[in-house]
């Protein structure tokens, strides 16, 4: 956004907007206080809107300091920082943060602490390639033709003079939402796709239609009925159609919804259930008796393993980094919570 044209209006715009595009993932700080705390506040007050002026505001104080360290130089001496300005644009690269991470299939809570509910639009993965590859190549373009670029600021004098790198950065920023639209479009022919058909011979409750965290050209289907859930790949298009299409029943991986005990009652009713129940759309849980030894008060007895199935594609390291287990002694008191790949420890 810098390099498109902000930098033009005032000094430090670059810098201001670089962080504070990255200010609202301060909250990774949030993990030091166990893997469950950490879940529950990633994503939280910072990617808020109730949140973004006050990081703006952070962000500009810092840059400030900073410039009056520096003997308040700047690189143009005739364009001096506008601080008003640059608080509006550290509010305007905060909102782009939220943006982006509405559009993949995590979520954002904008409307913390009004509202705990998650959005999230399910354009794209956590971490899209073709995202990254159109936005660095906006950045380095520009680079491997720099002599041309000097030439034409050479020609350009004063205010008009264009910033290195604005024609290839506006190039790629409209790249992005040209992307965005289109995903947009192939996401609802697959959603569309798999309300068209039943089940087993069932009818679905809901689905939804996930970006494939390997392969931008499919779609991973999650459908609930009321008996168990059914996880799928969509085609966005085949070789003899461009309609989404619906992986053969062959194909269809079947959940069915675990019976309730006690035990899952129990992990369900820990910090780590329920704030992994406030964030999974699609959640399911395993149980797996670790002991049978009816002496066993204090050693873990059982695991719960939570899982979002939004998250189960086969192979995928998002099954078991998303996932999460409360082992649970025999009188069901809890001896440990875990979220992540790590199991670390949330208590």
């Amino acid at each position: 956004m810098g390099r498109a044209g902000l930098n033009r209006k005032t000094a430090l715009a670059t810098v201001t907007l670089t962080l504070a595009a990255e200010a609202p993932d301060l909250d990774v700080f949030s993990r030091f206080g166990g893997s469950a705390f950490g879940l529950n506040h990633h994503r939280g007050f910072t990617h808020s809107f109730l949140g973004i002026p006050l990081m703006a505001a952070v962000v500009v104080a810092f840059v400030y300091a900073i410039w009056r360290l520096r003997g308040r130089k700047t690189r143009n001496p005739n364009l001096p920082p506008r601080w008003g300005l640059l608080f509006a644009y550290a509010c305007l690269a905060g909102l782009s943060h939220i943006l982006l991470d509405y559009t993949n299939n995590y979520g954002v809570r904008p409307f913390w602490p009004f509202s705990e509910r998650w959005y999230s639009a399910d354009l794209v993965f956590i971490v899209d390639p073709v995202l990254l590859v159109v936005l660095t190549l906006g950045l380095i373009v520009p680079s491997l033709f720099a002599l041309i670029n000097e030439e034409i600021g050479a020609t350009r004098k004063g205010a008009n003079a264009m910033p290195k790198g604005r024609l290839a950065a506006t190039l790629a920023l409209a790249a992005v939402f040209a992307y965005w639209g289109l995903r947009d479009h192939e996401h609802s022919r697959a959603v569309a796709a798999l309300e068209a058909r039943t089940y087993q011979g069932v009818d679905a409750i809901r689905v939804s239609a996930y970006p494939h965290w390997a392969n931008p050209f499919r779609w991973y289907g999650v459908v609930e009925t009321p008996a168990f859930f059914a996880t799928m790949d969509v085609a966005a298009m085949t070789a003899t159609s461009m309609t989404p299409e619906v992986d053969p029943e062959g194909e269809m991986r079947i959940r069915y919804k675990p019976e309730e005990t006690p035990v899952t009652l129990a992990a369900k009713k820990t910090y780590l259930g329920r704030v992994y129940l406030s964030w999974a759309q699609y959640p399911i849980t395993e149980t797996e008796v670790l002991s049978n030894d009816p002496m066993n008060n204090t050693r873990a007895a059982y695991v719960v393993r939570f899982r979002d199935l939004r998250y189960d594609y086969p192979g995928s390291p998002a099954r078991a980094t998303l996932g999460a287990s409360v082992l649970l002694t025999r009188d069901l008191q809890v001896v440990d919570e875990r979220f992540g790949m790590r199991g670390a420890s949330s208590r």
